[in-house]
C-alpha cells in the first residue's frame, strides 16, 4: 500500500481525489488534508498568504499520521505566485516540516509537460489575467514555451468549483493554439478528473489539469508508476503496475 498526502486549500474541487484514487485501480491511497484558505481570492496578496509556511505546516502532522510517503501542496496559484525561487523555498520548507519528499502543483506541471513530450503549451486559466501571466512566467522559468495564455477573470475558487464540463471545455477551447502541443488547466478548484479523456478527444491533444498532475507528481516522488488511461495521456506513459 502506498499513501500519498495532499494539502488542499479550502473546499472546492477536492472530490477529484477519491475519484482519482478509484481510477488508479491499485494499492494507492490519496489522503487529503484541508488547509485554511484565508481569503478566497485569486489576488496576489491573498495567494501569498494562502501559501504561507504556517498555513501549510498546520496540516503536515495529520498527513504524517496517515502514513504518507510524500506530500504535495495541491495548489497552483498558491505556489507559482512566489516565483520560481520562492516556490522552491516553499517546497523545501514543506519537506523539512514533514520530513518527507514534497512538491507543489506548480512543479507538477513543470515536470508533467516534458513527461508527455510537449514543448509548447497553451494555458487555460480561470484566474484574472495578471495571475495567469504569473503562471506563464513560472512555466517559462521551467523551460516550457507558452504560446497562448487565457485568463477567465474568476476571483474565487468557490465560483470555479461550480463549473461543469461544458464550461471547462469552453475555457480550454478559448485558450487553445495551433502551435500548442498540450493544454494546461491550472486551477485545482476545477472538477476535471472525470472529464480528461473527453477534453483530450474534443481538443485532439493532451490535456493536463491541476488535480491530475498533482497526483502524478506525488506518484513520481514515491517512485510509483501507474497506468490509468482514464486519467489521460499523462497516465499512459508508464508501464502497468502489477498489484
Amino acid at each position: 500500500m502506498t499513501a500519498l498526502g495532499f494539502l488542499y486549500p479550502g473546499h472546492s474541487g477536492e472530490d477529484d481525489y477519491p475519484r482519482m484514487e478509484q481510477l488508479l485501480g491499485s494499492d494507492i491511497r490519496l489522503p487529503l488534508v484541508h488547509t485554511d484558505i484565508g481569503e478566497d481570492a485569486h489576488r496576489v496578496d491573498a495567494l501569498l498568504e494562502m501559501g504561507s509556511a504556517s498555513r501549510l505546516a498546520a496540516g503536515v502532522e495529520e498527513l504524517r499520521l496517515s502514513g504518507a510517503e510524500a506530500i504535495v501542496w495541491a495548489c497552483t496559484s498558491g505556489s507559482f505566485v512566489y516565483g520560481w525561487q520562492g516556490a522552491h523555498d516553499q517546497v523545501r520548507a514543506l519537506a523539512r516540516a514533514a520530513g518527507l519528499p514534497a512538491s507543489s502543483t506548480s512543479f507538477a506541471f513543470a515536470h508533467a509537460v516534458p513527461e508527455i513530450g510537449a514543448r509548447r503549451v497553451a494555458v487555460a486559466a480561470t484566474y484574472p489575467e495578471d495571475v495567469a501571466a504569473l503562471f506563464a512566467a513560472f512555466l517559462k522559468d521551467a523551460g516550457v514555451e507558452v504560446v497562448a495564455v487565457s485568463g477567465a477573470g474568476v476571483i474565487t475558487a468557490a465560483e470555479v468549483a461550480t463549473w461543469g464540463p461544458e464550461q471547462i471545455l469552453a475555457l480550454a477551447r478559448e485558450a487553445d493554439h495551433p502551435d500548442a502541443d498540450a493544454i494546461l488547466l491550472p486551477d485545482t478548484a476545477l472538477h476535471t478528473a472525470s472529464h480528461i479523456l473527453a477534453l483530450e478527444k474534443a481538443l485532439s491533444k493532451p490535456v493536463l489539469t491541476a488535480n491530475q498532475v498533482t497526483v502524478w507528481e506525488a506518484l513520481r516522488l514515491a517512485d510509483r508508476r501507474v497506468n490509468a488511461p482514464e486519467l489521460g495521456t499523462l497516465f499512459t506513459r508508464e508501464p502497468i503496475v502489477q498489484v
